[in-house]
């Protein structure tokens, strides 16, 4: 049995393309592992919090040296790190927001990059600790990014591809649902993108 979690990061609710999109990788990965545990979270219901100097600093402080008021300030980073770490496939719905992915997510990725924990340095440089993970991300967008002139404008896909294999999530297809905006595209972008999916 596999534990999928399945991250939203939309704020636009149950219009979201990214959420339909990412729904129908997690129905595919379903139908692939019956009996598979589904958790989800939407980063914009729960109002994920931008990082703040008081959160920060609790990272780098051991733990048997955190104070009551530290232990606050990193309950929540810590509770997304075990969720993420209990995960065996991740499924990201990664909007196309002014060239990249909404700050929800950031705030998301902010939060699970812990140095001892989710990464550390070896002998040649950082190494990532997050390991054994699969990760399909959603990726949904107005315009056409994949190619033409607008590919030099994506910075969802590499950011993605990039950032979480730094923490070791290096098993990553990207889905697209693209030109949700352009005319003669858009009738079938919905369709083109989930007859795109295939997992592992």
């Amino acid at each position: 049995m596999k534990h999928i979690l399945h991250l939203k990061s939309s704020i636009q609710g149950n219009e979201s393309y990214s959420i339909k999109l990412g729904q129908a990788i997690v129905e595919k990965i379903q139908d692939k592992y019956p009996g598979s545990a589904l958790e989800e979270l939407n980063l914009v219901d729960i109002e994920i919090p931008h990082l703040t100097p008081a959160v920060l600093r609790t990272f780098f402080i051991p733990e048997n040296q955190l104070t009551e008021e530290d232990q606050k300030s990193i309950r929540f980073s810590d509770e997304l790190v075990k969720q993420l770490l209990a995960a065996d496939i991740i499924v990201i719905g990664a909007p196309l927001i002014n060239y990249t992915i909404p700050t929800v997510l950031k705030s998301w990725i902010d939060h699970i990059t812990r140095a001892g924990i989710t990464f550390g340095y070896g002998e040649n440089g950082p190494v990532g600790k997050v390991m054994g993970k699969k990760v399909y991300v959603a990726m949904c967008s107005g315009g056409v990014y994949s190619q033409g002139p607008g590919q030099t404008n994506d910075f969802v896909a590499p950011y993605l591809k990039a950032f979480l294999g730094f923490l070791g999530m290096t098993d990553l297809t990207v889905f697209r649902a693209e030109g949700l905006k352009v005319p003669e595209v858009k009738e079938h972008a919905m369709e083109k993108a989930i007859e795109s999916i295939m997992v592992d």
